[in-house]
């Protein structure tokens, strides 16, 4: 019996160094699949890993806001400029007051000076990515997150980014019908 125990205990030994080393196989494994696939590699990762810092450069960064003619809201960026190197990850904030008395829906279209600069303009999270609603009188700030490319040409030293949000929806927060009332 003795012969039987020793060759199952080298068969069992076999098997966990086996299944030891196949765990720390699939780690590699695992990372080029998701590269592969894009599975797991999210716009944050890839844009603040592949990113460098140009610290021999500045850019002035100047911030607008506006709202489309008849959206009652106030909307303003918190900081009016702002001096970055490319590359640097940035975050600035606005803030959005809804100042009717019923719940809207806006949208933020942003847009770039000089046109050029859009292309070197990396979001990474942005308020203007997704619909905002506000309900009566809610006040909000909103972050952006971003990186200016330091691919950008050498000769741009200032760059507006301005919102300008538009009314896609007002929304009652109760109807006649809700209410049980007729309307008339």
């Amino acid at each position: 019996m003795a012969a039987g125990n020793a060759k199952t205990l080298t068969k069992l030994i076999v098997v966990t160094l086996g299944m030891f080393g196949f765990g720390f196989a699939l780690v590699p494994f695992y990372y080029k699949i998701c590269e592969v696939t894009g599975i797991n590699s999210g716009a944050e990762q890839s844009l603040v890993k592949n990113t460098q810092v140009d610290s021999n450069r500045w850019v002035t960064l100047e911030f607008d806001a506006n709202t489309n003619a008849g959206l009652p809201w106030q909307f303003k960026p918190l900081q009016r400029t702002l001096k970055v190197h490319p590359g640097q990850l940035v975050q600035v904030e606005y803030e959005v007051i809804n100042t009717s008395d019923q719940a809207i829906v806006g949208q933020a279209v942003p847009s770039y000076g000089p046109a050029r600069a859009a292309a070197f303009f990396k979001k990474i999270e942005c308020f203007c990515f997704t619909p905002q609603t506000l309900a009566a009188g809610e006040s909000r700030r909103m972050p952006v997150l971003f990186v200016l490319d330091p691919a950008m040409g050498g000769d741009v030293h200032t760059v507006t980014l301005s919102y300008t949000f538009f009314d896609i929806g007002t929304k009652t927060q109760t109807t006649d019908l809700q209410k049980g009332q007729p309307h008339g």
